[in-house]
């Protein structure tokens, strides 16, 4: 087509466009209005789809076609194993708690450490005494020398079954200890009177004999179980153990035992007994020994409420005696591993005994007191120990035959 010579004007172009009749012809035809109208729909529903695909991702089921009561465990456990639970945390301000009735005890802090004087830790120092008038004085001297700080050291003492003056002299003893300016004083001190009615003459015969050894153990062990559940606190770290007739012992044997870390710990007894000048060092304590098993076996043979005796004829068990091994001029950490202890003096971690185990007052494997604590502990998994070499001195008994 050729254009015309002056150029394209509206009116030629207007010229060439159909009539607005067609136009509205065409507009109102039902084709198009169904075209426009699908065209329409298809765009709509295409934005609907792209902009939820994501919601619909999060409504995604899974698992079998059936009602949750009908899966079996596999299938319900494949099935909640892909939901997700939604969580919500709501802070809220700690629950205070000001009732007076009410204590609060964290056991949790309360540990029994090798570091024990850096971390400040509790001692409970107990002593049984029955008849022991004669020799408080001498305890206490040792006690104020002992260089584990005082002020971390709780004292208690249970006097029972006394006749002599045993209460009365602990109590002045106490009060001159406890009223000194310096720092010998400790932290605190408890005393506690339970009579338990057993009757037995203090001289060595008596408390020594054979017949004895069963029911007087077995009487030992319940005052050390009266005193421990009276005096024990949740803040003690460690229990020691010390008897009163105790001559000498090093300044610094809660630290040296500490040391070991151990669960119980004790050390060997000897005493002194000059004769024609000369210093016969007596080995004391047969309590602390190692299994045998001869001892096994003469165990296994007897009554259960039989309770075995150390160093009497009438019970050869074979046994080892840390009393007959070692020399205080050896090396004093060397440690044995033993099966039986005696009580004159022992350090125990206080969860031991928190844990249950006590001084039994009854035959426990044919043993009582001391030697059935050592059995009790070994049975439920503690370390018992001894130091063969590390001495601490008991007084003289003189005793003839028996434990001598």
């Amino acid at each position: 087509m050729l254009l015309p010579k002056g150029g394209v004007s509206w009116k030629a172009a207007k010229a060439n466009l159909p009539p607005t009749r067609a136009i509205l012809v065409l507009l109102t035809r039902t084709r198009f209005l169904l075209l426009i109208a699908i065209t329409g729909v298809i765009l709509l529903l295409w934005r609907g789809i792209s902009s939820s695909a994501p919601h619909v991702k999060s409504f995604y089921c899974f698992g079998p076609s059936k009602p949750p009561m009908q899966m079996t465990l596999n299938e319900q456990a494949a099935w909640t194993g892909h939901m997700k639970t939604p969580v919500i945390f709501n802070p809220h301000a700690p629950l205070v708690i000001n009732e007076s009735t009410i204590t609060h005890v964290d056991l949790n802090p309360i540990k029994s450490t090798v570091k024990a004087v850096q971390n400040e830790e509790r001692v409970l120092l107990l002593t049984p005494l029955k008849d022991a008038a004669p020799h408080i004085s001498k305890y206490f001297e040792l006690l104020a020398e002992l260089t584990y700080p005082h002020h971390l050291i709780d004292l208690a003492f249970l006097v029972g079954d006394s006749t002599d003056e045993t209460l009365s002299v602990l109590s002045a003893e106490l009060d001159r200890i406890q009223k000194r300016p310096d720092k010998i004083p400790f932290r605190s001190a408890m005393v506690v009177e339970k009579n338990f009615g057993f009757k037995l003459s203090q001289n060595v015969e008596d408390r020594h004999g054979f017949e004895a050894q069963g029911p007087r153990r077995k009487a030992m062990g319940r005052a050390r179980n009266y005193l421990l559940a009276t005096a024990l606190k949740p803040e003690h770290s460690w229990v020691y153990w010390r008897d009163v007739d105790i001559v000498d012992s090093p300044n610094k044997i809660l630290e040296d035992f500490i040391a070991h870390d151990r669960d119980i710990l004790v050390p060997n007894i000897w005493f002194h007994r000059y004769r024609d000048g000369r210093d016969i060092e007596g080995r004391f304590d047969y309590n602390s020994w190692v299994e045998s098993d001869k001892g096994r076996k003469l165990a296994a043979s007897l009554d259960k409420d039989t309770v075995l005796a150390e160093g009497y004829k009438q019970f050869d068990t074979g046994r080892t005696y840390m009393a007959r091994m070692g020399d205080w001029r050896n090396n004093k950490d060397e440690e044995i591993e033993l099966d039986g202890i005696g009580g004159v003096n022992i350090l125990v971690k206080a969860d031991v005994h928190r844990s249950g185990i006590n001084f039994p007052c009854y035959a426990f494997e044919n043993q009582a007191e001391t030697e059935g604590f050592a059995k009790m502990a070994k049975r439920a998994g503690y370390g018992v120990y001894g130091l063969p070499n590390y001495v601490v001195w008991h007084i003289d008994t003189e005793e003839k035959g028996g434990n001598a």
